[in-house]
């Protein structure tokens, strides 16, 4: 974070300083929520959880170096008092990000979010030096945390922003404004709690309602409830995707004899091949959403094929791809799954493993969608045998029953779908039955844990690994 006094942190907020000696005193360090994570010249926000009250951990932080506590109580030790942290937090970032004028780049969709977001990232760092979220940071805490890294030379901030309702990213957009805003898709993760994909199109949409009227809105030309979106901003509109009136488009996509996507990158400033190193093919709609942003920023074509084909993964657990000494290749994708997601997820194992591979999928259940689970759990299944899908191993309860039910619903399947409780289970499995040439998915909803799976099937290994993401 920009170095800002005690003083200036605490009428940014709105904030009284308590047991302050020196209110001169300088925030120099990232600002944290995580005790362990304090040190020199940082500043303690003090969350209170269902679990965990962040007001007790204070005086570790400060003994690690922390310089004060935001807090909603005086404490004893250097303090800022709000009434809400999490407001605070906000109103700190808002203020970090008007005294730095940096190019806010915000990105939302149903899927792809994090990908894209690395690929966004490794794109404008080239460029010139950019902040953007390590893991998942989307929300009202992780956004304001990712704002405050910003430095005095950043000069590209890259958020990602998640929502769970209708006016989730309004309030987010209202911490960092963004200048470029970008939409990915409208799918069907959370469609359990947003009641529908107009509901989750109203709430994506509120990021290109945010937008000024000299700002972009990236907005994906593939996806009709996306690219309505135009008519909701006063931003200039550019598209992306592979239809014919796209301005940033891909031709002559191809996959390699691994999966990996190659075409030719045509914006209006010219075209380059591009050829990634990340596996399925979903990701080239992901690539050219990434180079819309870095051209609307000014990186050259050139620049950015050169970027897209040198990326590689920046998330844990996101398609990332092991080849094991004997040949088995694990796939381990556990970070999360929504409907989409796990479609392409499927559909670029059976592309990896080539004519002739013998595949795994070994999936759990995709999390909050309410009264579709059962529909889109049978229909994933069924899509694991269109796409001849070698093994599937499903884990875990209902929703993982689901999926191994639409499986042999689907065809004459027998032996080649299994459901088993647990992912010890799993792995003895797989343990017994694995071969040389073998390549295996490990995918589910983050709460599921199948990244034991993953782990459990490198353990010792040292073999080469590919990156991509999910």
């Amino acid at each position: 974070m920009i170095a800002l006094t005690l003083a200036e942190v605490a009428q940014a907020v709105g904030g009284s300083t308590h047991d302050i000696p020196d209110p001169t005193v300088p925030v120099t360090g990232p600002v944290v929520i995580d005790s362990r994570e304090a040190g020199p010249g940082s500043l303690f926000a003090a969350f209170r959880g269902d679990r965990v009250d962040g007001h007790d951990y204070a005086a570790k932080a400060v003994a690690e170096g922390a310089v004060a506590v935001l807090a909603t109580r005086p404490l004893g030790l250097p303090a800022i008092v709000v009434d809400d942290v999490q407001r605070a937090l906000g109103a700190l970032a808002t203020h970090v990000i008007d005294r730095l004028g940096v190019d806010v780049v915000a990105l939302t969709g149903s899927s792809g979010k994090t990908s894209t977001k690395d690929l966004i990232a490794q794109l404008l760092r080239r460029h010139a030096p950019t902040v953007w979220p390590h893991g998942n940071l989307n929300n009202e805490i992780g956004l304001p945390l990712t704002a405050l890294r910003a430095e005095q030379d950043t000069r590209h901030l890259v958020l990602e922003m998640g929502a769970r309702g209708v006016g989730h990213i309004r309030y987010l957009t209202t911490l960092t404004p963004p200048r470029v805003g970008l939409v990915l898709n409208v799918g069907t993760a959370h469609i359990g709690e947003f009641g529908g994909r107009d509901k989750i199109a109203l709430a994506k949409g509120e990021l290109v309602e945010a937008l000024p009227a000299d700002g972009v809105a990236v907005l994906n030309a593939d996806d009709p409830l996306v690219r309505a979106m135009a008519s909701r901003t006063t931003a200039r509109v550019v598209l992306f995707g592979e239809a014919a009136d796209a301005d940033v488009r891909a031709e002559d996509v191809r996959l390699d004899s691994r999966g990996r996507p190659g075409f030719t990158l045509r914006t209006p400033s010219g075209c380059a091949p591009v050829t990634l190193r990340l596996y399925g093919e979903h990701h080239v709609s992901n690539a050219l959403a990434a180079a819309a942003v870095a051209g609307e920023l000014g990186m050259p074509v050139e620049e950015i094929a050169s970027a897209l084909s040198s990326a590689g993964t920046l998330s844990h657990w996101r398609m990332e791809v092991v080849e094991r000494p004997d040949g088995v290749t694990v796939v381990n994708d556990a970070y999360n799954a929504n409907p989409d997601s796990m479609r392409a997820a499927l559909r670029a194992l059976v592309a990896m493993a080539g004519p002739g591979g013998r595949t795994w999928a070994v999936l759990g259940e995709m999390a909050e969608l309410g009264g579709e689970s059962l529909a889109e759990h049978d229909a994933v299944g069924r899509l694991a045998v269109r796409l001849n899908v070698s093994k599937l191993v499903t884990v875990g309860g209902q929703a993982a029953a689901w999926l191994d039910m639409g499986a042999k619903n689907e065809g004459s399947w027998g032996e080649e779908s299994v459901h088993v409780s647990d992912a010890e289970t799993a792995i003895d499995l797989l343990r017994g039955q694995l071969r040389p040439g073998d390549v295996v998915l490990v995918k589910a909803s983050r709460s599921v844990g199948l990244e034991r799976v993953a782990q459990a099937l490198l353990d010792g290994v040292d073999g080469d690994q590919g990156e991509a993401t999910a």
